[in-house]
């Protein structure tokens, strides 16, 4: 058994995990928490951050239309700050009811948005208000209470939402820890724990992999929901380390 502690508010608690060689499935190891991207270490992590209160809400919209425009601004080629801004100025401007046109979307994306003194554009501008318009509008008729699955699968009939998007949308809506956010983030943090394997493509093994991260989830007793947002927040600032090391080359103070 291995005994770590955390300090919240000058409270220290103590957090046990087994020892670094036993498995929390097969042919993953607990390894250790000072170690980047192990299981103990993510295990620590979701523990410390859960405890300061983060992580755990993650809703974006009021209601499921608005969080349906959220997901579908951001993802993929989108920067994080853009797909925010985009969606704030198309709800400022009542655009995200599921009655305003094609034309009316991609004339407020395709103007610059004022970031940080510099001019930037939203990338994608005309394919992602063609998606966007269609989508609302048949959003319309979809019930925001449905079980997690069976909201996604509607998600998914969708223009311009596959697994990945449908599942993020679930997942702030409901707060859901049935489906998951497997993105390029989480997928490498999984294969360097051997949770996946390296040549495993989400775009192929969606729904596989999803099972695979929520049998980790479960094993470590982590909610999914806050374990696939600490993984992505943490693997994105520290993409570059995590790409070009292993676990075991490299230390980290723990609860960043």
């Amino acid at each position: 058994m291995q005994r770590l502690w955390v300090n919240i508010n000058g409270d220290i608690e103590e957090i046990c995990v087994p020892a670094e060689i036993d498995e929390v499935m097969p042919g993953v190891s607990w390894g250790r928490p000072d170690e980047l991207f192990t299981p103990s270490f993510w295990k620590y992590q979701a523990e410390a951050q859960v405890r300061r209160d983060r992580y755990s809400h993650h809703r974006l919209g009021s209601n499921l239309l608005e969080e349906i425009a959220v997901c579908l601004l951001g993802g993929y080629g989108i920067p994080a700050e853009i797909g925010m801004a985009a969606f704030e100025r198309l709800k400022r401007e009542g655009m995200l009811l599921g009655d305003t046109s094609e034309r009316e979307i991609h004339a407020q994306l395709s103007q610059p948005f004022a970031m940080r003194g510099n001019q930037r554009r939203y990338r994608f501008a005309a394919q992602k208000a063609s998606y966007l318009a269609r989508s609302l509008d048949m959003a319309k008729y979809i019930q925001a209470i449905d079980p997690p699955r069976v909201l996604r699968d509607r998600l998914l009939e969708l223009p311009g939402i596959g697994p990945k998007t449908a599942s993020w949308i679930v997942r702030n809506h409901l707060n859901s820890d049935d489906v998951a956010i497997i993105d390029v983030h989480l997928h490498r943090a999984c294969v360097m724990m051997n949770v996946f394997e390296a040549k495993s493509d989400p775009a192929k093994e969606y729904f596989s992999l999803e099972a695979l991260f929520l049998r980790f989830a479960e094993a470590i007793k982590v909610r999914a929901s806050v374990l696939d947002a600490i993984m992505w927040d943490f693997m994105r600032r520290i993409g570059p380390t995590a790409r070009n090391g292993t676990p075991q080359a490299h230390q980290l103070q723990l609860a960043f």
